[in-house]
């Protein structure tokens, strides 16, 4: 088992930025994971690819609508994962995941992944 806790969602004005976190535990992280990624999904659409950044190596990889506005970086000590949102728009308000992946191919889709965190909200006014 592996609990991945989040943190940071809220709600930001339009141009505004936002940090969320994402500690996780358990005795297979280590082991298992390769990368961890995040996904959003709004109400009446589906779950969107974000990113991801590999464990070992911290290569990043971005969905097309936030190349350039969000950041993934990660701390190995802490197993701890971050997204640094900036210059957010109304269409980012999403409930936000992250997940880890066992395997390093596929990040965009949810089937790469085996665990996820309860999701947080961001709510980006206009």
């Amino acid at each position: 088992q592996v609990q991945l806790v989040e943190s940071g969602g809220g709600l930001v004005q339009a141009g505004g930025s936002l940090r969320l976190s994402c500690a996780a535990s358990g005795l297979t992280f280590s082991r298992y994971t390769v990368a961890m990624g995040w996904f959003r999904q709004a109400p009446g659409k589906d779950r969107e690819f974000v990113g991801a950044i590999t464990w070992s190596g911290g290569s990043t990889y971005y969905g097309d609508s936030v190349k350039g506005r969000f950041t993934i970086s990660r701390d190995v000590a802490k197993n701890t994962v971050y997204l640094q949102m900036d210059s957010l728009k109304p269409e980012d308000t999403a409930a936000y995941y992250c997940a880890t992946a066992s395997r390093a191919w596929g990040f965009s889709f949810e089937t790469s992944y085996n665990y996820w965190g309860q999701g947080t909200q961001v709510t980006v006014s206009s």
